[in-house]
């Protein structure tokens, strides 16, 4: 009896733990079930990637894992590569293709890897070599420039450089549409200068003998003085009154130019209105010199404290002295001429005027002073300077314009040609001292006819008459011109 229920309890035990067993197992199986362990594929990195130009790439590939629902994995994951070889330089899209073979099956995936090129050229200005700045007048000298890129490479000949007023723009774009613009900022010296004209636009002044243009400047954007490339058109003639224009032009390499314009009026000097003496009165003058006469001259003159005109040359210079005297002794000084050659004298009037300039300053050296009076050599009337049609028309008119005055006479003495005699000097200007006003015309390089003064001066006190020099308001005693 003992014996049967060891057994049955043996028994009892045995069966149960195979009843534990099978259960185990079912429920093992059960999990193998539900876990559903497989192996997987993975695409390490994504199935589409965007690469830089030349960036390195390193494969991540593609990843086989056994997994499954309940329990993690138990299996290491086996890392497969691409078979195609990729190039990270070609630009554009590149498919990687992956071939697994997995308990005995083969699988293939593929990857899309896009390289772009997003990086823009790049352009080197070069600097401006001294010497080559920008300018107006020579323009823009390009100093050159580079342009590389990382696929392209040197793209420097298809730079476009567009020149604006104050710079010069530079663009390219390479093959993926990568744009650089760069910028050259020109210095000021593109600016079209000015002409400054010193004195102004418009000048006005009195008629003279000569006249300076008071000039101009010219200056670039740079600093750099321009004038000496400017062109000057039209002129003034300073003795001539009237309206005058000139033009300052400068022009550039290019054929550009800026102008300036100035006006010039030339305005005649106004005139003394003349004064007729209340006297009857006698003008004594004398032309062409001083001479070896003129002390002696000057010595009767002094005796009866008479004044009288002398219209001096340079032609004695032995004999200059006696100007200085004459003129502190109260005598007017007047221009004749300072060679008394016709030929010179008329053959223009830059001629005329050099000649009178000497004489004016022969008077200046020995009186301090210049002079406004004059006497035309062989008078306003003459014809012998008939060789230069209208030039004394012209020089009478120039003169009066400049403030000068002319005097010719209405008594002459007859001692220029028409005889050598004393007496009939005296005869000849106490005959014609018939007016109210007279100016006689002698020579004090003719000693017959100084010795003719002294009876001249007394037969004239005698008869009520006084002597005066010539002043600016005098009678002139103008002839017909004939010129």
């Amino acid at each position: 009896m003992a014996k049967g229920k060891k057994q049955k309890k043996i028994r009892s035990i045995i069966w149960g733990f195979a009843s534990g067993l099978i259960t185990v197992l079912m429920l093992m199986t059960l999990l193998v079930i539900l876990d559903g362990r497989h192996n997987e594929i993975v695409m390490l990195g994504g199935e589409s990637i965007t690469l830089e130009y030349g960036e390195s790439f390193e494969d991540p590939g593609v990843e086989i894992r056994e997994v499954g629902r309940v329990f993690p994995t138990t299996k290491e994951p086996v890392i497969v590569s691409a078979i195609d070889a990729f190039d990270p330089t070609r630009l554009g899209m590149q498919r990687l293709e992956y071939l697994i073979v997995d308990n005995g099956r083969e699988h293939r995936l593929y990857r899309d890897i896009t390289v772009v090129d997003t990086q823009k050229p790049v352009i080197e200005l070069l600097p401006i070599r001294e010497g080559q700045e920008p300018s107006w007048m020579h323009g823009y000298i390009e100093p050159g420039f580079t342009a590389e890129d990382n696929v392209d490479g040197d793209m420097t000949g298809i730079v476009e450089a567009t020149m604006l007023d104050d710079r010069v723009v530079y663009s390219v774009t390479d093959s993926s549409g990568n744009e650089t613009v760069a910028e050259r900022v020109l210095p000021g010296g593109m600016e079209a200068p000015v002409i400054e004209l010193a004195g102004g636009a418009d000048i006005s002044l009195q008629a003279c003998m000569s006249w300076d243009d008071p000039g101009f400047s010219v200056v670039d954007g740079l600093g750099r003085d321009l004038s000496a490339a400017v062109s000057v058109e039209g002129s003034v003639t300073p003795y001539r009154s009237g309206e005058y224009e000139m033009v300052y032009t400068l022009t550039n390499d290019f054929g550009e130019s800026v102008t300036a314009t100035r006006h010039v009026t030339v305005e005649p000097v106004q005139q003394s209105d003349t004064v007729y003496p209340e006297r009857k009165t006698i003008y004594l003058t004398f032309d062409d010199g001083p001479s070896y006469y003129t002390p002696q001259l000057l010595d009767v003159l002094a005796r009866y404290n008479v004044k009288v005109t002398f219209f001096i040359t340079g032609n004695h210079p032995d004999y200059v002295d006696c100007i200085g005297r004459a003129y502190r002794e109260g005598h007017s000084i007047g221009v004749h001429s300072y060679t008394h050659n016709y030929w010179n004298i008329y053959a223009s009037e830059d001629a005329f005027f050099e000649d009178f300039n000497k004489c004016e300053d022969l008077i200046y050296e020995q009186t301090g002073a210049y002079t406004k009076l004059f006497r035309f050599p062989g008078g306003s009337s003459n014809t012998v300077s008939n060789f230069n049609p209208g030039i004394m028309s012209r020089l009478t008119k120039t003169m009066t314009d400049m403030g000068y005055y002319y005097f010719d006479w209405n008594v002459t003495s007859g001692d220029a040609g028409e005889t050598t005699d004393t007496d009939q000097v005296y005869w000849n200007v106490i005959s014609a001292c018939t007016g109210n006003v007279s100016v006689v015309l002698q020579h004090d390089i003719k000693g017959f006819s100084v010795a003719a003064v002294e009876r001249i001066i007394v037969w004239g006190l005698n008869n009520g008459y006084q002597f005066l020099p010539l002043e600016e308001s005098s009678y002139g005693a103008h002839h017909g011109i004939n010129n």
